[in-house]
């Protein structure tokens, strides 16, 4: 199989990019910049690609991104902080992202002969993100196939959609992902900030995968009150 991985350069995909890479699979990253609030961790994508050896594509897609107001991410709203399992997260939806941005994959994947399309939508995303559950990968990939019915044979690629983020931790540290060299953080400052959703998970994935975190946060033990994790269990 020839796989593409869409990457944002966040501890999730560039740990699939790497596992795929060492399964000896890996054809291109593709990632996209579609307005969102920093485009940092694009360059982590970019050096994701050029450590594993393969093409990295960058879909602008900025004037779509700029149709799907209302996100915390593309508009300017704060970005909350805290654990993802609250509503307040909610408000970093963006609308049909992953379909839009999963649609071009294939394209690109057909073009290029690719027969995988690999997408790193995990189980901590389920609860705030209706396009990183199983019954839209399933039907998507469905969709797909009749999209592409009789020209190319692609199909999609989730290998941690059942899985936590802590086992994506365990996965990446088994492929040698180079951790310190993921972008996480939706406030995109010098460092990651601690307290927005994505960090609060990244720490405690790395927490209970039992595995140190070479990241430097801002606040890095705001996690703990977010979590429920008393200082005596770190």
């Amino acid at each position: 199989m020839k796989t593409i991985v869409i990457c944002s350069g966040g501890l999730d995909s560039v740990s699939l990019a790497h596992s795929i890479a060492a399964k000896g699979e890996l054809s291109r990253l593709v990632s996209f910049d579609y307005g969102q609030r920093h485009a940092k961790e694009i360059d982590y994508a970019a050096a994701c690609a050029q450590r594993l050896g393969v093409p990295h594509h960058i879909i602008d897609m900025r004037t779509i991104g700029a149709s799907l107001t209302g996100s915390a991410l593309t508009d300017d709203i704060d970005v909350p902080d805290g654990h993802y399992a609250e509503d307040t997260m909610k408000v970093t939806v963006v609308p049909n992202r992953n379909a839009i941005m999963l649609t071009i994959a294939y394209g690109i994947a057909a073009a290029n002969g690719d027969t995988g399309v690999a997408t790193a939508v995990h189980g901590g995303d389920h609860f705030i993100y209706p396009d990183c559950r199983p019954a839209f990968t399933e039907a998507f990939d469905t969709m797909q196939r009749a999209a592409l019915d009789g020209y190319a044979d692609v199909s999609l690629v989730t290998p941690f959609v059942h899985k936590s983020k802590a086992d994506i931790v365990t996965e990446g540290a088994r492929v040698n992902t180079p951790f310190a060299d993921t972008w996480s953080c939706y406030k995109g400052g010098e460092h990651h900030c601690g307290r927005c959703g994505t960090c609060v998970e990244r720490r405690e994935a790395f927490h209970l995968a039992g595995i140190e975190d070479p990241t430097t946060y801002e606040d890095p033990d705001f996690w703990r009150a977010a979590t429920g994790t008393a200082e005596e269990s770190a």
